[in-house]
C-alpha cells in the first residue's frame, strides 16, 4: 500500500516510524518547510523530516498545499491512502479526493470533543478524567468526518500537557493499525459526529497563559498544568525597579485553603509563596522571572521582589 503520511508536530513521529517500520507499506512524508527558530532565527527542519531522511524516505515541504504544484505532485504520486496527523494546513476537496482509499486523520481528542488545535489542553484543563485519540474520515470540515476508531486514554491526577501529549503520541501507531486493513478491505466504519456534543479549540497564542487570580484555585491549578510546556502561565508583579515584570510558574502547584484577596501573597515559607484566588489558594513551587532562568521558590524567595501582601497580575 502507497501511504502518503502529512505530518509536523512531534506527537505524529511514533505513527510515522510505525508505518515505515511495516515492509507492506511505500510512505512519502510530507511535512512543513523548514522554519527559523530561536533568538538566531536558525532555519530548522521539522523533527519528522529529519527521521525521513535518516530513512531515505521521500520529502515534498509546501507552502501550500492547495497550489497547483502541491495537487499535481500528490496525483502522480497516485498513493492508495493519505494518513494525517499534525500537519498544520487544511486540505482542499481536490486533495481529499484523490486517494483511492481517502484521507483519514488521526486527533488527539476523543471527538466531537474538542476539535481544533488545542485538543491536548483542553480536557486537562477542563478537569476531564478521559481523552484519546480519534481517527476519522477527513472532509472538508474541521475536525467534523466520521469516525473510524477511538481509543480511550484516563487523564492522571498530576499530568501536564507535555506528559500527556507523549502518552496520546505513543497509542497512536497501536490505534492506526487497528483500522488500516478494513481501510485497504473499504470496510471501515462511519460513525456521524453529533454536532451539539461538539466542541472548538482555537490554537493557544502565549497571551492566553496569562493567569487570572479572580478564578478558582482548583481551575488555575489544571490551568498550569495543561499549559506546560506551551504556552506556559504567567503572573506580572511590579520588581525592585517598580517596573511590571511577567512571572512565568511551573507546576506543581498545591492548592490550599488559606483565603484572601485575589492575586495577594498571603504567605510566605521556606520553600514557597501562596497565592490567594477567587476562591482558595495556590502555593507556588517553580518560577521564572523575566529574563532569567527557571528557579525554585526558595532561590526566588531571596530577592525582596515577592514579599507578604504584595498583589500579583495587577
Amino acid at each position: 500500500m502507497k501511504i502518503i503520511f502529512m505530518g509536523t508536530g512531534d506527537i505524529a513521529i511514533p505513527t510515522f516510524e510505525y508505518l515505515l517500520s511495516e515492509k507492506e507499506f511505500e510512505v512519502i512524508l510530507i511535512t512543513q518547510p523548514d522554519k527559523p527558530v530561536g533568538r538566531k532565527q536558525v532555519l530548522t527542519a521539522p523533527r519528522i523530516k529529519e527521521i525521513a531522511l535518516a530513512n531515505q524516505i521521500s520529502i515534498f515541504q509546501p507552502e501550500n498545499l492547495k497550489s497547483e504544484e502541491s495537487v499535481n505532485f500528490l496525483s502522480e504520486v497516485d498513493a492508495d491512502l493519505f494518513v494525517v496527523m499534525a500537519y498544520g494546513q487544511i486540505l482542499s476537496q481536490e486533495v481529499l479526493d484523490l486517494p483511492r482509499l481517502g484521507c483519514i486523520n488521526l486527533h488527539a481528542s476523543l471527538l466531537p470533543l474538542y476539535r481544533g488545535a488545542a485538543c491536548i489542553q483542553a480536557p486537562i484543563s477542563n478537569g476531564d478524567e478521559y481523552t484519546g485519540i480519534t481517527i476519522m474520515h477527513m472532509t472538508k470540515g474541521l475536525d467534523e468526518g466520521d469516525i473510524i476508531s477511538s481509543k480511550k486514554l484516563k487523564i492522571g491526577k498530576c499530568e501536564t500537557g507535555g506528559m500527556l501529549h507523549d502518552r496520546l503520541s505513543e497509542m497512536s501507531p497501536s490505534t492506526l493499525a487497528s483500522v488500516l486493513n478494513d481501510l485497504k478491505m473499504g470496510t471501515a466504519p462511519r460513525t456521524a459526529q453529533n454536532d451539539e456534543l461538539s466542541s472548538y479549540v482555537p490554537k493557544l497564542l502565549r497571551s492566553h497563559g496569562e493567569i487570572d487570580w479572580n478564578d478558582s484555585a482548583e481551575s488555575l491549578e489544571r490551568k498550569i498544568r495543561a499549559y506546560d510546556p506551551w504556552p506556559g502561565t504567567f503572573t506580572t508583579f511590579s520588581n525592585q525597579k517598580m517596573r511590571v515584570s511577567r512571572l512565568k510558574i511551573f507546576p506543581v502547584v498545591e492548592l490550599s485553603n488559606l483565603e484572601g484577596n485575589p492575586g495577594e501573597v498571603i504567605a510566605v515559607d521556606t520553600d514557597s509563596f501562596t497565592v490567594a484566588c477567587g476562591s482558595l489558594s495556590l502555593k507556588i513551587l517553580k518560577v521564572q522571572p523575566e529574563g532569567g532562568r527557571v528557579m525554585n521558590s526558595v532561590e526566588f524567595l531571596t530577592s525582596p521582589a515577592i514579599e507578604l501582601g504584595k498583589v500579583l497580575g495587577v
